[in-house]
This record gives structure tokens, sequence and C-alpha cells, in this order.
């Protein structure tokens, strides 16, 4: 039996704390708009982006942050690291790597499920530990100071992975970055963690350097990058704010695509992330907001702080998947388009049940939403039944549903609603009809999974300030919300 969805208003919010479940990505939208279409303004694929950092780094202001202090970073698309490609060429290098990710993200989840969320010194250090993260390790990154003095790089933020880490030399293999590869030697702030410390005992997959007497990291991806080295603590500098002593990984053996950043700071809700050790320091609240490339020239950004709430947002709780800690699970209960609920679109298509299988996450690596098949066929059908007066278009890569839309200057296309517990997200049209190459062909930017974990790509979240609010296990959606 389907689902009745309701409008937000008439979800209850739980009233138990404990209901409020630890994070899911989930996808806020404000259900003002009541039409059932709206205008696509048809745009080409928009030219590779530039980076306008300072020419010169700020001083770093105190040596710790104070618990309510904000911290805003700029962030930009990986696109900007990659030289001399064309709008067509970046678009499919960017579903290469999206592919790669989605299919890591399910396998990583197929593994904890297999391990029964197992975790641990026992799983031995040359075991591979499958991260969240695939080719490209993530599709945003901003730029940060680390060691003292702070020497400032290209790092990768991304929510489904858990592990802080940078290349380090001297180097036994490193992949090409784009600043110089981090030197210990020179910061007078790196100090190694001891193995037998109960901070080398958090990894997932831990060893111990007995000539150093310091803690090893080991992290492998699933598209076979990797990188391994010393667990250290170091002083990271945020925009001339500095923070001591976050635990990270110093790789002296990497290897991957990872597009000319120097490493990774990892946002998911793990132990070892960077939210979960800096979270008191910004009362456990961070926010981003991903700017559509092809129709604004702001920076995308992240806020830490009471500053990352958006005062418009609406809130679902987070669940929480007792076998796997990194994602941001959130409750899905359906699907609207043009106005009216899909039909054969149920909750049980995307539930987390007690053994961790299916559920719904937020994640910002992933570019295009996938859904349980059932779930993409119901909502693809819709769509289409929807848009049925538009030029239809050959199949392009992995979306099915693509049309013809050269010529045009806009075109009507069908509103679509996702219904989350206590949150309606309705999604600009251009977050879901997408150009593809610049001769006008458009794609529904949704696609299948036979894994069963349905994921929200960034595509989807793009003009929304998207607020974690960890001390209350929830997840917030601020339309119109990058201004």
């Amino acid at each position: 039996m389907h689902t009745p969805l309701f409008p937000s208003s008439m979800v209850p919010e739980p009233r138990n704390s404990l209901l409020l479940l630890p994070f899911a990505f989930v996808f806020l939208t404000l259900s003002s708009a009541t039409s059932d279409t709206q205008t696509l303004p048809v745009k080409s694929l928009p030219h590779p982006p530039t980076l306008s950092w300072p020419e010169s780094e700020p001083e770093a202001l105190q040596s710790d942050l104070e618990s309510s202090l904000p911290m805003s970073l700029q962030l930009h698309h990986v696109d900007a690291l990659s030289f001399n490609k064309t709008p067509d060429q970046l678009f499919n290098l960017r579903l290469q790597r999206d592919a790669l990710r989605a299919k890591s993200l399910i396998s990583m989840a197929a593994r904890a499920r297999a391990h029964n969320g197992t975790r641990g010194p026992g799983s031995g250090f040359s075991s591979s530990v499958i991260s969240g993260l695939a080719q490209g390790s993530g599709e945003y990154f901003t730029r940060i100071g680390v060691g003292t003095p702070p020497r400032y790089m290209y790092m990768v933020l991304d929510t489904g992975s858990d592990i802080v880490w940078l290349q380090c030399s001297p180097c036994k293999r490193c992949y090409t970055q784009t600043d110089p590869v981090f030197n210990p030697s020179k910061s007078r702030s790196f100090a190694g963690v001891p193995c037998g410390s109960p901070l080398c005992h958090r990894l997932d997959s831990s060893g111990c350097n007995r000539k150093k007497k310091v803690c090893m990291y080991q992290v492998s991806y699933g598209d076979g990058s990797f990188t391994v080295g010393e667990f250290v603590t170091e002083t990271l500098t945020f925009r001339g704010t500095r923070m001591a002593r976050v635990a990270l990984g110093c790789g002296h053996d990497n290897q991957g695509l990872f597009v000319g950043a120097a490493g990774l700071l990892g946002l998911g809700r793990g132990r070892l992330s960077f939210p979960a050790q800096a979270g008191r320091r910004f009362n456990r609240k961070f926010s981003y907001c991903l700017v559509d490339r092809s129709a604004s020239s702001r920076p995308s950004a992240i806020l830490f702080g009471e500053s990352a709430v958006s005062r418009t947002a609406r809130f679902t709780p987070l669940l929480r998947n007792p076998k796997l800690d990194t994602f941001y699970y959130v409750e899905l209960l359906g699907m609207s388009v043009g106005g009216t609920p899909v039909r054969g679109l149920s909750a049980s298509l995307f539930r987390l049940d007690p053994a961790g299988n299916g559920g719904v996450i937020l994640d910002s690596g992933t570019s295009v939403t996938r859904l349980a098949q059932p779930a993409y066929i119901a909502l693809r059908d819709a769509f289409r039944a929807g848009a049925s007066t538009l030029k239809r278009a050959p199949e392009f890569s992995l979306f099915d549903t693509c049309y013809d839309l050269s010529g045009k200057t806009e075109v009507k296309v069908p509103t679509v609603v996702l219904h989350f517990r206590g949150a309606d997200v309705s999604l600009p049209a251009t977050n879901y009809l997408i150009p593809v190459d610049t001769s006008g062909t458009f794609c529904f930017a949704f696609a299948g999974t036979a894994g069963g974990l349905s994921i929200i790509g960034n595509i989807q979240q793009q003009g929304f300030r998207v607020v974690f609010d960890l001390g209350s296990s929830r997840v917030g959606f601020s339309p119109r919300g990058c201004a």
C-alpha cells in the first residue's frame, strides 16, 4: 500500500531526543511552490571555473578556537584544478569519477554489513579498509594551512570519509599535487601518535613503526587508491584561525587520482572525522552551500559554528546505521512529480533496516542522486509522463531519460519534490534536468542502483544551505541559501 505523503507542516517533530538518531544526508526544500510545473532556463555546460584565492594567506589569530567562534571557508569544484579541458571533457570525467564513487559507497555499506560492524586493531594493519571515497576523492576542495608556521595547500572536503590526511615528505610514492608536499621537519607543532595510545586504537586499520614507536595508519579506497603513513597530531589553520592537535595521517606512500589536492579533510560521522575531533569547538554545527556553476560566479562555502545554522532551514532527523558510522542517513518518505505523489514509491523502498540494509544518505562527493532501482523506475516514469511534450534525445552515459532542447531558451518541466520526515524539499529545475553536452542535450539527473543504498548527490543539493546540527542529530535545508 502506498504510504500517504503529508505536507511538512503536518509531520510532527519527534519529541524524544532519542528518536533523533545521528545524521543522514537530507534534502530540504521548503514546499512553498504549489505549481505542478516550473521554468528551466536552457544553458550549456559551464566553462571551467577559475580559482580566486587571495595572493597572501592571513596571519593566524589564536592558538585555539573558542567554542562559539564561527569559521568560514570557500569551496571550489575540482574542475578548477583540471587544466586544459573542455566543458564536455570535464563533464565526462565527472561522470567517470561519480560511477566509481557510488560503487565505493555501496561497497562500503555492504562490507560493513558482512563484517557485522566490527572494527579496530583486531582487523590488522594489512587489511584493506574500504572508504567512502572513490577516484577523485570528492568534488569540492578548500585551502588549509598545515603545521607551524602554516603551509597552505588544497584539501578535499568530503562527508563520505572520516580520516584527515595529507601527503608528506619524504615520499616513497606520491601522486602529483598542486602545492609542494608537506615537510613535517619544518613544522614546530608536528607530533607522532604513540603506538599504544587510545587515539591509535581508534583507527580502523592501524600498525606500529617499531623503530620510531609511532602509530601507522592505512586507508584504501574502492578504486585501488590508498594512503599509508604515520598517524600524527598537527595544527591546522583555517583562514587565520588555528586549531591545535588535530589527529591526521601523514602519508608517505600514496597512490590515486586526487586531482591536485594535497589530501583530504574527512567530514563524516566517524570517531576520527574533523567534526568529531573539533565538534565541541564549534558547538557541533556546520553547513555548506554548493552553488550551481552555470548560474553563479559566487564560490561555494562551508561554515562552522552557530552562524552555520540558517534561520529558514527545516530539519529532518538523522538516522544511525549500527553497522557503519561514517554516513549521514536520513528518512525519505516518498517523492512527488508535477504536484502528485509518485505511484508505487513508498517509504519501504528507502528504509534502513536493523541489519544495515538500504537507507538513504546525503553525500557531498557524489554528483548524481542514486535511488534503489524500483524507486528510480517509478520516479523516472512519472517524470517522463509529465515531460511528454519535450523532444526526446538518445541515452547519455548513465542517464536513460534525455531531451533535445537545442534552439530553446527555456522550457516548462514538472516539479520534483523529495519528502523527508519533517521537511519537503522542492528542487529547482536546474537540480534535476541538467546539460550533458554543448549541443542542447539535457538529461534527468537521477539514476538507479541495484545495491539497495540510495545516495542524494550534490547536483540535487545545489543552491541549498545544508545544515548539520550534530548535537541535535538533525540535518536541515534552506533553499536559496548561498546568498
